[in-house]
């Protein structure tokens, strides 16, 4: 059997291509791929598009036009690991255009897709092997929306 991995499928209502151009004009390594579109048989307008492949940051995707049926929710999200603060700026700030910020690092852009944007340095500092440090950056994340590397720093250090 053969595998190039896997593909994240994301539903839209009509967005589809719409999305996978302001996702290929955010992320490094992206490229637009293949549009397949609905034919006669439906159940989309025949021509209209049905799904663009697209890649962002060499992952995988498929925006698919699936209808109004099922919307996106923060039950899933993804995760963008940002190795410094201008990395979080930009991705924050072109990700939550025209969608909505939420608590602790995480946004809803104007599709309705959850983010994650995590500073790389959050996760070392959570997962170390000081419980009090660990604590305190978790306190810190839990009163930012965007996060802030160098407050997340310092409440870590206990200053």
């Amino acid at each position: 059997m053969a595998s190039d991995g896997f593909t994240t499928c994301l539903w839209f209502d009509g967005r589809a291509e719409e999305a996978a151009q302001h996702y290929i004009s955010i992320f490094k390594n992206s490229r637009l791929g293949r549009i397949g579109r609905y034919t006669e048989a439906g159940p989309g307008p025949a021509g209209s598009v049905l799904t663009v492949e697209f890649e962002a940051n060499g992952q995988k995707f498929v925006a698919l036009n699936g209808g109004p049926e099922f919307t996106f929710n923060e039950a899933m999200s993804l995760q963008i690991h940002c190795d410094d603060q201008d990395e979080v700026d930009y991705y924050w700030s072109r990700l939550s255009e025209g969608g909505e910020e939420g608590p602790c690092g995480w946004l809803k852009d104007k599709f309705g897709v959850s983010w994650q944007v995590v500073p790389t340095v959050l996760i070392d500092m959570t997962t170390g092997s000081d419980p009090e440090r660990a604590k305190r950056a978790t306190e810190a994340m839990f009163s930012m929306k965007k996060l802030d590397i160098d407050a997340l720093r310092k409440a870590y250090a206990g200053e």
